[in-house]
């Protein structure tokens, strides 16, 4: 089928914007692109000039999308059924798209790298397996640089899958699955710098390498395995016992010590608020800074009450083996409004630790505390 093929149904495309509509916000489904819509200035060319390149690299989008079938089925069943690696090559911005392709796959359950073809002629072939598919970047199908690593992976008898623009190209014809990434022309004004081309052959490779992880059922979890040093790896794996306080550092007080001595325990703390704990170290009550400021304004005298008085009981917790997001969202979610600390108790309520959303924030996790809030404290 060619490039004006059939559209995608999967739903309406949206309503157009001028570059007026997408400077001041505004939407207009009504007007196009053109001299009539932005006053002329040498700002406005520019704002013209980008409008464009999204309508031209949509439409290469489009044209791509249009004419996915056989071939990229075929494509997929072929990546899913080799045992080895897909071992993607391209040279000059193909090859950049390359790279990330086979960064994308690795990172999504498909072993994969790159492999420059012209370092492969000088020695990388060996990184070739007897079970690898050699995935092929290469708009135009022709670059010369390509014929030592195409001619290795047809001696050692690899499938080649080709990325292409040019399905009448050489590097097409030596392949065994062609997938059609022309598109209708570059965003560049002079329809020669690859732009919508990149943007369409990177789409491509995105869409292989998530079909492939919804057929082999890669979950949250293998990505947290592959990504253990990022926030999304922090996100998946991290546990509040790894990053909870504990020990010395737990602010907590007997129900029976008095509010001036807890608030000096408090402030050494420095964790916003004591726990209170029996002699057996079970959790009985919390009070927060808050709290306390709360008390002292009703009650003048409030610094000599005992702490068993005036805690908020039952404080909300949460185990040491919980992730650290579901820690942020009980904090977040809290019924009585957002709280700023949660109790780390075991199975039989004893205080383990504590986990501040301050903790949450230094790793990346959330944006901005919360305002602090917990219970009133009892009367």
């Amino acid at each position: 089928m060619g490039i004006e093929g059939k559209q995608s149904s999967s739903g309406p495309v949206p309503a157009r914007q001028t570059p007026k509509a997408a400077a001041t916000g505004d939407r207009d489904t009504t007007a196009e692109p053109g001299a009539a819509s932005v006053a002329k200035t040498p700002r406005s060319d520019a704002l013209r000039e980008a409008w464009l390149v999204f309508e031209k690299e949509i439409a290469g989008l489009r044209a791509v999308q249009g004419r996915l079938g056989a071939s990229f089925l075929e494509a997929v069943e072929l990546l899913d059924a080799r045992r080895g690696r897909v071992v993607v090559t391209g040279v000059g911005k193909s090859g950049i798209v390359a790279k990330k392709i086979a960064a994308t796959f690795t990172s999504t359950g498909t072993p994969s790298f790159y492999l420059h073809p012209v370092e492969a002629a000088h020695g990388d072939l060996g990184l070739l397996g007897r079970e690898d598919v050699l995935l092929v970047v290469s708009y135009s199908g022709a670059n010369e640089e390509f014929e030592e690593v195409v001619a290795a992976a047809v001696r050692m008898q690899l499938p080649i899958v080709a990325l292409t623009g040019n399905p009448g190209s050489w590097i097409a014809h030596a392949s065994r699955i062609v997938v059609d990434c022309r598109v209708p022309e570059e965003a560049c004004p002079l329809n020669l710098a690859p732009t919508a081309s990149t943007t369409a052959t990177l789409a491509v490779g995105d869409a292989l390498a998530v079909a492939l992880l919804q057929r082999r059922g890669f979950r949250a979890e293998d990505f947290a395995l592959v990504h253990p040093s990022g926030v999304l790896g922090r996100r998946l794996l991290l546990t509040v016992g790894e990053v909870m306080k504990r020990g010395d550092e737990l602010p907590r007080v007997a129900p029976e010590t008095k509010l001036r001595d807890a608030l000096v325990v408090l402030m050494e703390k420095r964790l916003g608020c004591v726990f209170v704990v029996d002699a057996r170290e079970r959790l009985l009550g919390i009070i927060t800074d808050g709290d306390l400021k709360r008390i002292l304004v009703r009650d003048e005298g409030g610094l000599q009450r005992s702490v068993e008085g005036v805690m908020v009981p039952r404080p909300k917790c949460i185990e040491a083996t919980a992730l650290v997001v579901q820690a942020l969202r009980r904090m977040e979610e809290n019924p009585g409004g957002a709280i700023t600390q949660l109790a780390v108790v075991d199975g039989a309520g004893r205080l383990q630790g504590a986990i501040h959303m301050h903790d949450i924030i230094r790793l990346g996790l959330a944006a901005a505390p919360p305002a602090e809030r917990q219970a009133p404290p009892a009367e």
